[in-house]
């Protein structure tokens, strides 16, 4: 995903040299889209139409946990987010220098700031602040300072605004080489953990957080360039890109799963000897720990460096079955190519939706109720992103 705007000649494409492609109707005479990335993000986009349905149910709770986000452990539900900052940093690389080569680098970054700063609008909208104010006089007495402090607490740092302000802070490095990308990664997770370490984390994680909070996009920018690399493995679909993309993605889930065992030697916990080398080893992913959390543990709340890395490398390796399937195997489901095609109008429309249909949905139903609603407002979200399609109207994140 890279923009927020609207246009008729449908999203912006996807080229890779060789690959299979495909042109939504209405599409006109675009550049070739990269099918393995739209089918990865339609992908994306309806597990969040799941998550985001289903999640807050006392039966999903009970009998399908991973669902649902718990704040102490990688579910199901917490991939869903690096998917799509996955899928922000491959396309804007791959956008910034299709750009910066028909029109230089001065138009590439022009653009990338104004595209920024307006998906930046589209989510304090979407997202909103935090407050609500029944009165001028409460609105007088709180004042600038207090409203600052209490409006940016939780709700405005949701996924849009962690994608434009991850894509602001990548900018100055988006088109360098691999080596500095990666390295610009590491400073910007160090930086992260170490404002956590002197307060951060406590902070964050004691008042109404979300998703690492303000600092979050220093943590997101792991699967934002993580996405940036995988580009770069996969723009020549040679016979050995799988290969490196799958390397690259086991590399990334194995040091974030290492970096998370780091929790058993850090207060509260303590390593134990007499547990020998398994006691230095927590519970795998989606497994929910026995011990204590702390700053190491995998976390989507605190925005943990360990669970973004894990997340990172996990969005490399599903995306790689993309590949395998929709550019190699020339393998397309028409669902996600309507969804991937068009996710910001999915992002916006399904919290409409849902918000028409939960009322009706108690929060004790059945299994079978809840995904007989949940089925229901999957259908409408279709029907309407479909019918754009076949409109040829697209709103570009």
């Amino acid at each position: 995903m890279t923009t927020a705007t609207e246009t008729k000649n449908g999203a912006e494409g996807s080229p890779s040299a060789g690959s299979p492609t495909h042109a939504p109707p209405g599409a006109g005479n675009r550049e070739p889209r990269l099918a393995s990335l739209d089918q990865f993000r339609g992908y994306t986009v309806a597990g969040m139409f799941l998550v985001n349905f289903v999640g807050s149910f006392t039966a999903i709770k009970a009998t399908l946990p991973l669902l649902c986000h718990h704040n102490t452990f990688c579910s199901y539900a917490d991939t869903i987010m690096p998917h799509f900052l996955f899928a922000v940093g491959f396309a804007y690389r791959l956008t910034f220098l299709r750009r910066s080569a028909k029109a230089g680098a001065a138009s590439a970054y022009r653009h990338a700031l104004q595209r920024c700063l307006g998906l930046l609008l589209v989510a304090a909208v979407v997202h909103h602040l935090d407050g609500e104010y029944k009165s001028w006089s409460e609105l007088r007495e709180l004042g600038w300072w207090g409203f600052l402090r209490t409006a940016f607490q939780r709700d405005f740092f949701q996924t849009l605004t962690h994608i434009a302000i991850t894509s602001l802070w990548i900018t100055p490095v988006i088109a360098m080489k691999t080596r500095w990308r990666l390295l610009f990664a590491i400073l910007s997770a160090a930086a992260f953990h170490l404002a956590s370490q002197f307060g951060y984390y406590h902070w964050e994680m004691t008042r109404p957080g979300i998703d690492g909070g303000p600092l979050g996009f220093l943590g997101w920018t792991i699967p934002a360039i993580a996405g940036s690399v995988a580009y770069d493995i996969v723009a020549r679909l040679d016979r050995y890109c799988l290969v490196r993309l799958v390397g690259f993605a086991a590399i990334l889930m194995a040091l974030g799963y290492a970096i998370s065992c780091l929790n058993l030697v850090t207060a509260p916990n303590q390593y134990s000897s007499a547990e020998g080398w398994k006691g230095l080893l927590v519970e795998p992913p989606f497994v929910p720990p026995t011990r204590p959390v702390n700053i190491w543990t995998m976390s989507q709340r605190a925005g943990s460096i360990s669970y973004l890395t894990f997340a990172a490398g996990l969005s490399a390796a599903v995306y790689a079955l993309f590949v395998a399937f929709c550019d190699f195997g020339k393998l397309q489901l028409g669902v996600f190519r309507t969804l991937g095609t068009n996710a910001l109008a999915g992002y916006i429309l399904h919290e409409l939706v849902n918000y028409a249909i939960h009322p009706f949905t108690p929060k004790d139903s059945p299994l079978w109720y809840i995904f007989a609603a949940f089925g229901v407002s999957f259908a409408i979200c279709y029907v309407f992103l479909r019918h754009l399609e076949k409109q040829g109207l697209f709103l570009k994140l």
